[in-house]
């Protein structure tokens, strides 16, 4: 069986990270073999290394690459195309097998660093703000705005013609958030500030615990929170009698694994490569290094030390 480097979780290695020669899966007829040459880093999947993975585990969501082989039963990409993928796992290798329904080509103007930014965090924030409809007109808040998803979900929600507010966590990272289209930014560890220019119609709340609690507070009737992360605390109080009283009001828990079965990520991430291309979408690229230094980068992102996003190049 041909053998590929890859990540796997190795408990002995530096941030539980390490890169060895691994079997590659036979693709199946609706499968591509890619040959990858970026990927980026999700916090998600970088706490589950540190956290609770198995050892020999391979991680990886996010990949970049150009097409080895496509799939036997031409519904994908042709060999040598340039490519965007998302699989569950194992995206951190030289070749990565991936359902064509998870491939989206890429055009010459969009770089594969700017692609590999896009799977995780592209498809949370567009399919997090179209969870309760269309948002022209609408207030929108984004909680931890500077981060990979909310950096791109504050520009989408811009793109869709919402009033946006953002909180960011810290003041040098107000500016970063006004670029992506922000109408206003509150800064601070507590978002309860943005209740001033709420209430808000749809809340993309990314960090849980006392976040969660105020944004709760600030949902208009008939809105939604969408939570998509509990980066800060995965428990939380709110008021539930006030709650109750806006009337319509719901929280909705998000997670990208179970929306994908409903709307496949090509489809999601056809719509975001066509805005990068256009200029209408800027991924933000805080970090770029080699693939060898998967388990530096992984610490740092892990350590609250990365706005946007991290890319490893192969």
């Amino acid at each position: 069986m041909e053998q590929v480097r890859a990540v796997y979780v190795d408990q002995e290695s530096q941030g539980r990270l390490a890169i060895k020669p691994l079997p590659l899966r036979t693709p199946l007829p609706s499968q591509a073999l890619i040959r990858v040459k970026a990927i980026s880093l999700n916090l998600g999947e970088v706490r589950a290394v540190l956290t609770i993975a198995e050892p020999g585990w391979r991680p990886g969501w996010d990949l970049a690459g150009i097409v080895e082989q496509a799939a036997a039963d031409d519904s994908g990409p042709p060999a040598g195309a340039r490519v965007v993928g998302f699989v569950p796992a194992g995206a951190w290798a030289e070749v990565v097998v991936v359902p064509t329904n998870a491939l989206t080509q890429l055009p010459d103007n969009v770089s594969f660093a700017q692609a590999a930014t896009l799977p995780v965090a592209g498809l949370t924030a567009l399919y997090s703000l179209e969870q309760h409809g269309a948002i022209i007109g609408h207030r929108v808040l984004v909680t931890g705005a500077s981060g990979g998803v909310g950096h791109l979900a504050v520009e989408l929600a811009n793109q869709g013609g919402a009033i946006v507010v953002a909180s960011v966590r810290r003041s040098e990272r107000e500016k970063h958030a006004r670029a992506a289209g922000a109408h206003e930014v509150v800064v601070g560890e507590d978002p309860a500030a943005a209740a001033k220019f709420g209430p808000y119609d749809l809340i993309l709340e990314s960090l849980g615990g006392h976040s969660l609690g105020a944004a709760m507070k600030m949902i208009a009737p008939g809105g939604m929170c969408v939570l998509y992360g509990v980066s800060a605390s995965s428990e939380t109080t709110f008021d539930a009698a006030t709650f109750m009283r806006t009337g319509g009001a719901s929280l909705y828990g998000f997670i990208l694994f179970h929306e994908i079965p409903h709307r496949p990520a090509a489809q999601g991430l056809a719509r975001l490569v066509e805005m990068v291309a256009g200029g209408r979408l800027h991924p933000q690229i805080e970090l770029e290094a080699p693939f060898e230094q998967i388990a530096e980068v992984a610490a740092k992102l892990y350590n609250r030390g990365i706005a946007g996003k991290a890319v490893l190049h192969l």
